[in-house]
């Protein structure tokens, strides 16, 4: 299907030199420059900024009047925008395709192809133009469909070797209890302290299993219309015990009158139980943890469930991998969790986002909408 600009340039370029070109013109450029996830730098041949659009004013944080007839370099300084995407080359012919931009803004980060070009008359170079195209969602998706695809090699082998461990667990298990049994007959009480720790570690490598048979195969999905909050209050009482244990002030704030969702509300609990306990633990000296409900405009067919900690937050250089199977920062963690809680909403037709910086991090659940009867 063709694009609006490209629809425009095809309408007026069958139109003579006159008003009525001009007034195509006129409109094409005011439609262009406003354009959601595509941005334009015009460039005068002394690299100074002479058209911006409202995508790169939104990124900067400032007002159209604040960027236009500054020099290129200066503007990219004040932003703090280091290394230089381009530079004075770019009016020499250097033109480019393609290349990437990582601009963070706040404590998100917008991935951008960049692609410059010479502007030129009776061949003499006169500018320049650099188009810059918001990419962040297409290599998020495509980043997820490749976690995913992982996910289910590593959970396709990892399912018969987690059947194989299953059999004999439950054996040695069966036989622990029965000798932690016979062990308090005989008031034995030191190593029956020993046999409760064995118990313990084995229940511990079974949750391992677990989510092993979770990977490679989530249990029946079972999804009908509810509401969101009235998933996250049947387990708010257990995310605010384990608050106490750590000093933190749960802050929960509902909002009335969002859609409902369809979702299986087992595996939804997982996963809210899952993200409280990791704001939590992340919050080592106390804290608060922000819980909200709410919707976006951007997102008009989904509801959404934040988790936001006040904690040091996850560095830049690992925040990409918090996915990633078997990638954890907790000493005892198995770096399974959020593998299994991103395996479980992608099932459910949803995703997860992540941002962090020094002040927190923050985990948002996107779950599609139910416009049917609720249940």
């Amino acid at each position: 299907m063709m694009d609006e600009p490209a629809r425009l340039a095809e309408s007026f370029s069958s139109y003579p030199n006159g008003p009525e070109r001009e007034r195509y013109l006129r409109q094409f450029v005011t439609r262009f420059l406003t354009m959601e996830g595509i941005g334009l730098l015009l460039l005068d041949s002394d690299f100074r900024i002479v058209e911006v659009s409202e995508m790169i004013c939104s990124l900067a944080g400032l007002q159209r009047t604040e960027v236009v007839n500054r020099f290129a370099e200066e503007w990219f300084g004040a932003i703090g925008l280091q290394p230089q995407p381009f530079d004075r080359s770019l009016l020499e012919g250097q033109t480019f395709r393609n290349r990437s931009l990582i601009w963070r803004q706040g404590k998100h980060s917008h991935k951008l192809m960049l692609d410059g070009e010479i502007l030129r008359e009776k061949g003499v170079g006169t500018g320049a133009f650099v188009l810059f195209r918001d990419v962040s969602h297409r290599m998020a998706l495509e980043e997820e469909v490749r976690r995913s695809d992982r996910l289910k090699t590593i959970g396709q082998i990892a399912a018969g070797t987690a059947h194989e461990i299953r059999n004999p667990l439950t054996a040695i298990k069966g036989f622990m209890q029965l000798l932690s049994k016979s062990l308090i007959d005989r008031d034995m009480d030191k190593e029956q302290e020993f046999v409760g720790i064995v118990l313990s570690e084995l229940d511990r490598v079974n949750d391992l299993v677990s989510d092993f048979l979770l990977l490679s195969k989530p249990k029946e999905i079972k999804q009908v219309s509810m509401k969101i909050g009235e998933v996250l209050q049947e387990i708010l009482p257990m995310i605010r015990n384990e608050a106490l244990l750590y000093n933190v002030t749960v802050l929960y704030y509902p909002k009335p009158g969002l859609s409902p969702i369809l979702a299986d509300k087992e595996l939804l609990k997982q996963v809210f139980l899952n993200l409280g306990k990791n704001a939590i633990e992340a919050m080592d000296g106390g804290g608060n943890l922000i819980i909200r409900e709410f919707s976006s405009p951007c997102e008009p067919d989904k509801i959404a469930l934040e988790f936001r900690d006040t904690g040091p937050g996850i560095p830049a250089d690992v925040l990409d991998k918090v996915f990633d199977p078997f990638f954890t920062t907790k000493p005892q963690g198995t770096g399974l969790g959020l593998s299994v809680c991103q395996r479980i909403v992608h099932d459910l037709r949803g995703n997860i986002e992540v941002a962090s910086d020094r002040n927190g991090t923050q985990f948002i659940v996107w779950l599609p909408c139910f416009e049917g009867p609720t249940d």
